[in-house]
């Protein structure tokens, strides 16, 4: 089983996990599961902290570092066929960000643990 982190999530396990639901931590918890920090999470943080969208509580590059060393998770990649699986998506939701997490997840064959309802109108498996 594998499992990817929406930014929100990512966000939350780091400053406020009383915010995560408990499939979260029972995703990280699961010694069969594969769970994922994407570079689309990076790429979406370090662009809302540029535009003051948001605040973090450290630089980026800590925080992944403190996240891979206290979760078990791994970085995922943007790879060309994340990409192409785009193509196909519905027009469910204009976010950029949300629609590559989305595109892994199905390209992955893994769970996106998020609480945006919009991106269950996509054919992906979720969980929060």
């Amino acid at each position: 089983m594998k499992a990817i982190l929406d930014t929100h999530a990512l966000i939350w396990l780091d400053a406020e996990p009383s915010k995560l639901s408990t499939a979260v931590p029972r995703y990280l918890a699961d010694p069969t599961c594969e769970c994922f920090i994407s570079v689309v999470n990076v790429w979406e943080i370090l662009i809302k902290v540029g535009i003051r969208k948001l605040t973090i509580r450290d630089d980026i590059r800590v925080i992944i570092a403190d996240q891979l060393r206290l979760n078990p998770l791994q970085l995922l990649p943007i790879q060309y066929d994340h990409v192409l699986v785009i193509d196909g998506l519905p027009p469910a939701h204009k976010d950029p960000f949300d629609r590559m997490l989305v595109a892994q997840a199905i390209a992955e064959n893994a769970v996106l643990l998020t609480d945006d309802h919009l991106i269950r109108q996509y054919p992906v498996r979720t969980d929060w």
